[in-house]
């Protein structure tokens, strides 16, 4: 999924386009599978914010290292991790990328340099800077990208993390998906500024950027310029990637809060849309395109069939990574 190859513009379109591709639809059939009973536990899919994903992932090296929130599943699959231990670990499946114990909320591939999916709100940015710190003393010219939702600014470990960073010119890149809601309440309504990261970038000395986050091309842009320069020495940046689920919350979240106009509105901005028409642009045939889409759809239901034929994982097992020194048996 990640670091592709191709410089010219149309494959380097076609190969983000296909990216977000296998990602929306991966996201579906998760939202398909939790409904059908499947997925156990909360799910939360960021179907509609793709571009982030994808964009990031495409600049940062096999050496570099990202962290997420639980809405992560696209952020591992964009580091390269497998499609096929991800979905094992949902249904909690043996095989699982997590041993099928970490459930949606906690998807970590650190062979693919993605250090984690938190469900704590914020309580993943100074373990962000921790890698940062780590690469620092190491001195080797690793990056970091450490995603986190708009309603994260309102935690104290991300003004801790931030500042920190901003101390020790580390080389860290946060960036916030400013999907408009925390939950169910609108971030517009508990922030008194109109960005909610950006804006509070200057109280660090950082530069306020924010960027299209539905625009997969702004997207590898913007963070392949700040990821250049943290990985130079200048230390670290804040973007605020603007963008909107197209679901609720949770999957189990309806999302009936949301004005249907609204809804709409950011329809019409789909990250897969605005690719597509890059495409269509440099002269790809909406055919050509449409036999991706049909080639995704096809792998992804294969996928499903497979993980849905698998055994689940073994309970014994749950005793298992839990401490790595085996403290774990004096509570037997």
């Amino acid at each position: 999924m990640a670091n592709p190859t191709c410089h010219r513009i149309p494959d380097l379109a076609a190969k983000l386009y296909e990216d977000m591709i296998f990602v929306r639809r991966f996201l579906e059939r998760v939202d398909t599978l939790y409904r059908q009973g499947h997925v156990h536990g909360p799910a939360h899919l960021g179907l509609g914010q793709e571009a982030i994903a994808v964009g990031v992932g495409s600049v940062l090296t096999a050496q570099d290292y990202s962290i997420g929130t639980y809405r992560g599943h696209a952020h591992a699959l964009a580091r390269g991790a497998s499609p096929e231990a991800i979905l094992r670990e949902l249904l909690g499946r043996a095989g699982g990328i997590c041993g099928g114990k970490g459930g949606s909320m906690h998807i970590t591939s650190v062979e693919h340099g993605y250090y984690g999916s938190y469900a704590i709100v914020g309580a993943h940015l100074p373990i962000a800077v921790g890698l940062a710190w780590a690469s620092r003393i190491k001195k080797t010219d690793q990056v970091t990208v450490c995603f986190f939702g708009d309603g994260a600014v309102n935690i104290g470990a991300f003004h801790e993390a931030v500042n920190l960073a901003a101390i020790w010119r580390l080389p860290i890149v946060f960036v916030c998906e400013n999907n408009q809601y925390m939950e169910y309440t609108p971030i517009s309504a508990v922030i008194p500024t109109d960005r909610p990261a950006a804006d509070k970038a200057s109280s660090y000395g950082l530069a306020a950027i924010t960027v299209d986050g539905n625009d997969v091309g702004a997207v590898r842009e913007v963070i392949g310029e700040v990821a250049a320069a943290a990985r130079r020495g200048d230390g670290p940046a804040l973007v605020e990637a603007e963008t909107y689920r197209l679901k609720g919350h949770s999957v189990a979240d309806a999302g009936a809060y949301r004005p249907a106009e609204e809804v709409e509105r950011w329809k019409a901005r789909d990250p897969l849309l605005r690719q597509r028409a890059v495409l269509t642009s440099h002269g790809v045939a909406e055919s050509t395109l449409d036999e991706i889409d049909a080639r995704v759809r096809s792998e992804i239901s294969a996928l499903a069939e497979k993980v849905l034929s698998a055994p689940s994982a073994d309970p014994a097992d749950a005793w298992t990574d839990v401490w790595s020194d085996g403290s774990w048996q004096w509570r037997n």
